[in-house]
């Protein structure tokens, strides 16, 4: 099995309009936009597209205008994850008959599987489709965390092709980087750690900050896989305060407001998410500024 993908996969935002639906218009603007500016995968309805808040049919018609929209120009990933394992079944079977290229699994949240609990559900998933799955372990949203040594059961599995590790844990990420098979991904889901992941072999990241910066986050990743270690640390370290003020409050409600800020206009968020408070906006503006985003 080959990776997926190496570099940076952008979790893209799904933009609103003003009355909170689906801009689709807005949506194949900054898809063409990431292709030009070197992103490398398109991470659709995940965590920072409001995937909670969006009604199956709506994740279905994303799913499918993206897959159409990129065209095979680069990897579409549908995050098509539950803690319902046959929702998972349904959303990750649909992906696939429209085209996506792999399919983004988060641990069952809420439910708190054990791990053995957690080896069903992932297998039970690719069980049923026949494109790659990317396990995806944020124990800080979820409530779980997928033990190294049961990613390594799971990693035997045909379709299971990799990791999307967003614990924060370096010790962790460096026990599942010696354990895993040939071939199988791992990828920062914390933009503030990519170097220290791509470090103990990891491919890339799935992004938050390559929503604003998407060619220097494909660089940082790149520059690291061609040998240009400074390079690559040099920019991470640069990017550090804005990747901090980016999650100074939950993600994705930074995220869309430097988008607004930018002039993307991407609209708001769907409740229970709300605009960012006054202070943090002061400080989000500030390092935006200081990046010459603005």
């Amino acid at each position: 099995m080959s990776v997926l993908f190496k570099g940076s996969g952008v979790a893209i935002v799904t933009p609103f309009t003003d009355d909170n639906q689906i801009n689709y218009d807005k949506l194949g603007e900054l898809l063409d936009w990431h292709v030009e500016q070197g992103t490398d995968a398109i991470i659709i309805v995940g965590t920072t597209g409001e995937a909670p808040t969006l009604e199956d049919e709506e994740h279905k018609v994303v799913v499918k205008f993206t897959v159409d929209k990129i065209a095979g120009r680069i990897p579409v990933i549908a995050g098509t994850g539950s803690n319902s394992t046959s929702h998972a079944i349904m959303m990750s079977q649909y992906a696939e008959s429209v085209g996506a290229d792999g399919l983004l699994l988060v641990t069952p949240y809420y439910n708190k599987s054990t791990q053995h609990g957690l080896v069903k559900h992932f297998e039970a998933i690719a069980d049923n489709v026949n494109i790659p799955c990317i396990l995806y372990n944020v124990p800080g949203r979820t409530g779980v965390n997928i033990n190294a040594d049961t990613v390594g059961i799971l990693a035997k599995h045909r379709n299971i092709a990799g990791i999307k590790e967003a614990s924060g844990n370096i010790s962790y990420v460096t026990e599942v980087a010696r354990i895993m098979p040939e071939g199988f991904g791992l990828w920062s889901g914390n933009d503030d750690m990519i170097v220290p992941l791509l470090s103990v072999g990891g491919h890339g990241v799935i992004s938050v900050v390559a929503n604003v910066m998407p060619k220097e986050t494909h660089d940082l990743v790149m520059k690291f896989h061609e040998g240009d270690i400074k390079g690559s640390a040099k920019l991470q370290l640069d990017m550090k305060p804005l990747i901090d003020a980016l999650f100074c409050e939950t993600n994705p409600v930074p995220v869309k407001e430097a988008m607004n800020m930018m002039g993307h206009k991407v609209g708001e968020l769907r409740l229970p998410l709300v605009g960012m408070l006054e202070g943090n906006k002061a400080l989000l503006e500030k390092e935006l500024k200081a990046m010459n985003l603005l």
